[in-house]
């Protein structure tokens, strides 16, 4: 079987629908696992933990001591694994429900390979156990690593359990979007730090905050375009619980305040240098997102719209990839800055 690259970069920058079990079947093992997982979305996990590692990288330059790259690599492919095995779990438990059927939201922009009958119950298990096993090993390995600190035993046991009870019973107490804010903010990328650094930071929680918001930004934009079938379905998000007006201002406080966070730590505790505020440069994406979700979703999409029934989640996610990009240069060049100019940086900015 022809392995086929063109499809792992596309089904890295979106999601990817088939429709045709022929179509499916010439896939290599890859791709399939890429578009069954929905790997244009989980790249977020990819981005959360380049933030830690770059904020790590920061702190072995400062003391200068060399930036672990291995234990990088593997947590970070172990955690960009494990989303994708948690959203294998979360197709199969839907469709066992019988929620991912009747032509529901999934199904109409991307590939559901249960739904459509591209394999069965028992394959998509299968699929599940060898990407969890892959997952669990880099999570052993991130515990050996670290001597088994419990801090970081214990970040483990949180997200084993979101992975396990995000799709139910999370979601249907609408917890699900509150899980997914912690886990790729704060959790993710403090944790990560934790583990290259041994150290838990609160100020580096803080700093995972701002991406976990602009995340949570397109998990809570699709509860809202699919909160009818939601609603039918018996599946209580939280644009469900509060009903759309409510939930859509909750996205729009998500978006601001994924920029006052950076602003407060620019500017109080001095944890990021002017450098930061490149992330403006993504205002204009911020300001269609707010501008978007003041208005009720349209009952049918505009002629240009190519991403229906998705609408609030494509404004955020398009907000995501930008601001997400910015946000890691930005860290970045606030790092070599320190490298280069330590002195300029100890005189006119707090060091670390």
């Amino acid at each position: 079987m022809k392995i086929n690259f063109a499809m792992w970069r596309k089904a890295l920058w979106t999601l990817v629908k088939i429709d045709s079990k022929a179509e499916w079947d010439e896939l290599d093992v890859i791709s399939k696992w890429l578009i069954a997982t929905r790997s244009g979305v989980t790249t977020v996990t990819i981005y959360s933990c380049i933030i830690a590692g770059l904020l790590a990288w920061r702190y072995f330059s400062v003391n200068n001591m060399l930036f672990p790259w291995f234990p990088w690599l593997i947590v970070t492919l172990g955690l960009f694994i494990a989303h994708g095995t948690n959203n294998l779990l979360n197709d199969y438990t839907d469709f066992s429900r019988g929620i991912d059927s009747d032509n529901y939201f999934r199904t109409q922009y991307g590939a559901h390979p249960l739904v459509q009958e591209f394999w069965d119950k028992k394959t998509q298990l299968k699929w599940f156990y060898v990407s969890g096993t892959i997952a669990f090993a880099s999570g052993l390995y991130a515990l050996w690593y670290t001597q088994f600190n419990m801090s970081v035993l214990g970040l483990f046991a949180i997200g084993s359990l979101v992975l396990l009870f995000y799709t139910y019973p999370l979601k249907h107490l609408a917890l699900g979007e509150l899980a997914i804010f912690l886990i790729w903010g704060p959790i993710m990328i403090g944790g990560v730090y934790l583990v290259l650094t041994g150290q838990w930071d609160w100020l580096i929680a803080l700093a995972g905050v701002p991406f976990g918001l602009t995340v949570v930004s397109i998990n809570l934009g699709k509860h809202i375009d699919k909160l009818d079938d939601d609603k039918k379905k018996g599946v209580t998000t939280l644009p469900v619980a509060t009903g759309e007006k409510a939930a859509r201002y909750v996205n729009m406080a998500a978006v601001v305040i994924a920029y006052a966070v950076v602003v407060y730590l620019v500017f109080v505790p001095k944890f990021y240098t002017p450098i930061l505020l490149l992330i403006f440069f993504a205002i204009k994406r911020a300001i269609l997102v707010v501008a978007v979700l003041t208005k009720p979703r349209p009952p049918e999409p505009p002629k240009e719209w190519q991403f229906w029934p998705t609408w609030f989640s494509g404004f955020a996610f398009y907000h995501n990839r930008m601001y997400g990009g910015l946000l890691i240069l930005g860290i970045l060049l606030d790092t070599l800055v320190r490298i280069v100019a330590p002195a300029i940086i100890n005189q006119y900015w707090a060091p670390i």
